[in-house]
């Protein structure tokens, strides 16, 4: 079977099945399909599978021309029938991997699919898990689902980790540019996962294991936590000492080695950073392990939206204003620039604390339309002068391009800027995270 799929991938009959359509299965997807493979994407609601289906795209990352080119050439068809799994020579996993409410691993959905996949496994498949998780997942979850089929891996099929690697709207680097990491379980999975992903990856590193992949995976995550941390523990101190961080990290960077630059924010947001640490904390503690480090990391990065506030409520104080009452107007709820993405996103803590201060809060983000809080939903305000003018405090957390940044400032009462945004214009209207 092993020369068989080789060959179906060789010379591009080989089925690709991608499971979840989401921001990293729908690239996925696309990919694939213009490398010349027919590809099953299969996602649990309808809506998506429509959509794909009718060449639309709901993910930024995608271009909706590029999906529709291949959706009319009849390389993709998206459907919600997870027994079509069979159909497929390799499968994708691409679904979430969550946090439970105590921090917890949430390894549901990939379970799920994993029984999915062994209720019509057969000779010749290859599978291989993208979903971000802790060391160990792929041998000691996935694996024993699969092998209640009665088939052997690395003779009857294939298990392979290759973690994701998508960063939204990022310009320079997507799926063909930026090096894909394998590790199979076997060594001919392991060159199976390899050959599949060099028709779409310029550069493919296999690893010895699948445990090594998902280590790979958590400790680039957890590198940006810890780095983040820093800079904004660092941020808190140069507010104390009557030092700007925004001013130090610009002459720091200008060291040509043995420096990297990170930035402060209002927190951290996104599916991988604020969720990679848990997961790898909840792993050592199974080998009765402390990982002070990166926890303390994770505390440090929870509690900006909290420092945030007490920022913004002494800036209020010195304009004469209280935090209760006060009309304040955040600027961007999306957890980066520029995206539609609010998975993790530091500024819905930030409208969560400030409803609970009592205070008039409002938001203004082009990419998201409505957020849902605890006790309250919350929809995007149109930004205008008169919207800017009449906010007690404008707060900048989320720095997208489109905002004009000095027409908000030369506009607004009082402005917070978590982002740095504001370094170039002298006003003492102005404050700042890291001052």
């Amino acid at each position: 079977m092993k020369k068989s799929l080789e060959s179906e991938i060789n010379n591009k009959s080989a089925i690709i099945a991608i499971v979840g359509l989401g921001y990293v299965g729908l690239p996925l997807t696309v990919a694939f399909a213009e490398a010349g493979y027919k590809v099953l994407g299969i996602d649990v609601q309808q809506a998506r599978a429509d959509l794909v289906n009718s060449g639309k795209s709901y993910i930024a990352d995608v271009n909706g021309e590029r999906l529709a080119k291949v959706v009319a050439n009849g390389l993709i068809e998206a459907t919600t029938d997870q027994s079509r799994l069979k159909e497929a020579d390799a499968i994708c996993i691409c679904v979430p991997t969550p946090l439970t409410k105590t921090k917890d691993p949430d390894l549901s959905y990939v379970t799920y699919e994993a029984e999915q996949i062994q209720e019509t496994l057969r000779p010749g498949q290859l599978i291989v898990l993208e979903s971000t998780t802790y060391p160990g997942t792929t041998k000691e979850v996935i694996l024993p689902i699969l092998l209640q089929s009665g088939l052997k891996e690395g003779s009857d099929f294939y298990l392979a980790y290759s973690p994701e690697r998508v960063d939204p709207n990022n310009q320079k680097y997507n799926i063909k540019n930026t090096p894909k990491v394998v590790g199979g379980i076997s060594s001919t999975s392991t060159k199976l996962a390899t050959l599949l992903y060099s028709q779409i990856a310029d550069n493919v590193v296999d690893v010895s294991s699948p445990e090594t992949a998902e280590m790979t995976k958590v400790f680039e995550n957890v590198f940006r936590s810890v780095n983040i941390a820093l800079v904004n523990e660092l941020a808190q101190l140069c507010e104390k000492m009557g030092i700007s961080v925004w001013e130090v990290i610009k002459a720091a960077s200008t060291k040509p080695y043995g420096y990297t630059p990170f930035y402060p924010g209002p927190g951290i947001g996104g599916h991988c950073i604020p969720l990679d640490p848990y997961y790898l904390a909840n792993k050592a503690r199974e080998l009765d392990f402390h990982t002070r480090f990166i926890e303390l990391a994770s505390d440090i990065n929870e509690h900006m939206p909290y420092h945030v506030i007490e920022r913004i409520m002494d800036a209020l104080n010195s304009a004469g204003k209280s935090l209760k009452g006060a009309k304040v107007l955040v600027l961007g709820v999306a957890y980066k620039k520029d995206i539609e993405d609010i998975r993790e996103s530091p500024a819905l803590k930030l409208l969560e604390l400030l409803c609970a201060k009592e205070t008039d809060v409002s938001f203004n983000d082009p990419y998201i339309n409505e957020v849902k809080l605890t006790h309250v939903a919350l929809t995007s305000t149109e930004l205008s002068s008169k919207i800017l003018s009449a906010a007690d405090c404008v707060v900048i957390a989320t720095d997208h391009s489109c905002y004009d940044i000095k027409d908000i400032a030369a506009q607004a009462k009082l402005v917070f800027d978590t982002r740095g945004v504001t370094t170039e214009i002298r006003s003492e209207n102005i404050h700042r995270l890291g001052e």
